[in-house]
């Protein structure tokens, strides 16, 4: 396959209460039925891989990369899920021959930089420490290309050594700055990639239609 296209998606938030929210789907969903990427990364999918493979994590490999996502949201839990992740993961990089590795989780890694301070208002934000940092040791055995994330309902694109951090916007709603900082953009969306062998594109798209919902217009209805 000399290219592979993929959609990513994160925190939709649906719920039958928030209309808003739905419509903004509906736009999202109008918008890929017309662009039809080869992988739409979804929280639908997500949940399709739990029930069929039987662990929140996964790996494939198309044009010429080695695609692997993980489940952040048990790391540094203490649980037993987090070590099989942990030993799961050792096992898979070991076998990527060389390939230039995305890796795709919820979380981000980092604001800026791997050795940022852990606060207790970001703890919940960015993979906490010290799972960050054995995650992020783990990964320098790989040629990692890029990290993609959601989680925050910003959209954020930079670059930290050769490793491309992508923060993919909620398709649903922003946060509002009193609530929230301001780290990227916020608007909702999602996320682009064009992976060819050795090299990738990212376009950062508002489909047609969405809007910026805010989180205190929902507030009521929640």
């Amino acid at each position: 396959m000399p290219e592979f296209r993929l959609t990513q998606i994160s925190d939709t938030h649906l719920a039958r209460r928030l209309p808003s929210l739905t419509q903004n789907f509906h736009r999202l969903s109008e918008y890929i039925d017309a662009t039809r990427p080869d992988l739409v990364a979804t929280e639908q999918d997500r949940q399709t891989f739990l029930s069929v493979l039987g662990e929140d994590r996964w790996r494939f490999e198309a044009a010429g990369w080695c695609f692997i996502g993980l489940n952040s949201l048990v790391m540094n839990t203490g649980l037993a899920a987090e070590a099989e992740q942990f030993d799961w993961l050792a096992s898979e990089l070991s076998s990527t021959k060389g390939k230039p590795v995305a890796l795709f989780l919820h979380k981000p890694l980092y604001l800026n930089r791997p050795d940022d301070p852990e606060l207790p208002a970001t703890s919940i934000r960015y993979v906490p420490m010290p799972a960050r940092s054995r995650l992020i040791e783990m990964l320098r055995a790989v040629d990692l290309r890029l990290v993609a994330s959601g989680h925050v309902h910003q959209r954020r694109d930079f670059t930290f050594g050769h490793v491309r951090h992508v923060w993919a916007p909620s398709a649903g709603f922003i946060i509002s700055d009193q609530r929230q900082e301001v780290i990227g953009t916020k608007e909702v969306g999602l996320v682009e990639y064009r992976f060819q062998p050795d090299s990738f594109e990212v376009r950062h798209i508002r489909a047609p239609g969405q809007l910026d919902v805010d989180v205190d217009s929902l507030i009521g209805a929640i």
